[in-house]
C-alpha cells in the first residue's frame, strides 16, 4: 500500500471509530409535542435576528448585526423541509442581502399587518396555521404569534409577547435566540441528533 493510501485508510479508520455524540440539548416534553408537526416558521428580524438597536452610520445608513448562529439554524430547517419565512416592519439592503444569501424564498418588507402576509404565504405553501411556528418581540407580532400553534420570543421581548409565548429563549435576541427555536423544532420533529452527528463527522 502506498504512503498516500495508508494514512487514507488510518483516517477513514479513525473517523469510523469517533463515538457518537450525544445531544446536549433538552427541551420539555409538552413543547417537543406541540411542535412537532411544524412545516414553516415565520420570524420577525428587530429584536429576533437583531438585538433590537439600530445603528446608524453618519450617512444615515442603517447597520445591522447578524448571528451566524442564527443563520446556520435557518439552513438546517430547511434541510428538514421545514420553511423559514421573515415579516418585518423594516426594510434595508443589508437585510435583504442577509435573506438572500441564506436562501430565504418568502420575505414581506415594510410590513404593517404581518398577519395578512403570513396568510398569503401559508396559501402559497398550501398550509395552515396548524403547521406554523411564528417568532416575534413587540406587538405588531402577536396577530401571527396567537394563530401559530407554537410561538417564541427572545427573553427582552415586551411582556405581553412573553405572556402568549409557548417558549421564551434562553439565548437573547441577536445572540442565537432564533437558533434557539430552530433546535427545537429539529428536536421535535426527530432531525437533531442526525443532523449533529453528520455536521461533526
Amino acid at each position: 500500500m502506498s504512503e498516500a493510501g495508508e494514512h487514507s485508510g488510518t483516517a477513514a479508520r479513525g473517523i469510523a471509530n469517533l463515538p457518537a455524540l450525544a445531544a446536549r440539548l433538552q427541551f420539555a416534553p409538552e413543547l417537543l409535542l406541540k411542535a412537532q408537526d411544524v412545516r414553516v416558521v415565520f420570524f420577525d428580524v428587530d429584536g429576533v435576528f437583531t438585538d433590537g438597536g439600530l445603528y446608524l452610520s453618519e450617512s444615515g445608513e442603517t447597520l445591522k448585526r447578524f448571528s451566524t448562529l442564527d443563520g446556520y439554524g435557518l439552513r438546517l430547517l430547511q434541510q428538514v423541509g421545514i420553511t423559514p419565512a421573515v415579516i418585518t416592519g423594516r426594510d434595508s439592503a443589508a437585510l435583504r442581502t442577509r435573506l438572500q444569501a441564506l436562501g430565504i424564498a418568502h420575505a414581506h418588507f415594510g410590513c404593517d399587518d404581518k398577519r395578512s402576509a403570513a396568510e398569503l404565504t401559508l396559501e402559497k405553501l398550501a398550509l395552515d396555521w396548524s403547521a406554523v411556528a411564528a417568532m416575534g418581540d413587540d406587538w405588531p407580532d402577536l396577530p401571527v404569534l396567537r394563530r401559530a400553534v407554537f410561538a417564541c420570543a427572545p427573553p427582552a421581548a415586551h411582556p405581553e409577547v412573553c405572556a402568549v409565548a409557548d417558549h421564551v429563549t434562553r439565548a437573547r435576541a441577536g445572540h442565537g435566540a432564533a437558533r434557539e427555536l430552530c433546535d427545537l423544532l429539529l428536536v421535535a420533529g426527530g432531525h437533531y441528533a442526525r443532523l449533529l452527528e453528520a455536521g461533526a463527522r
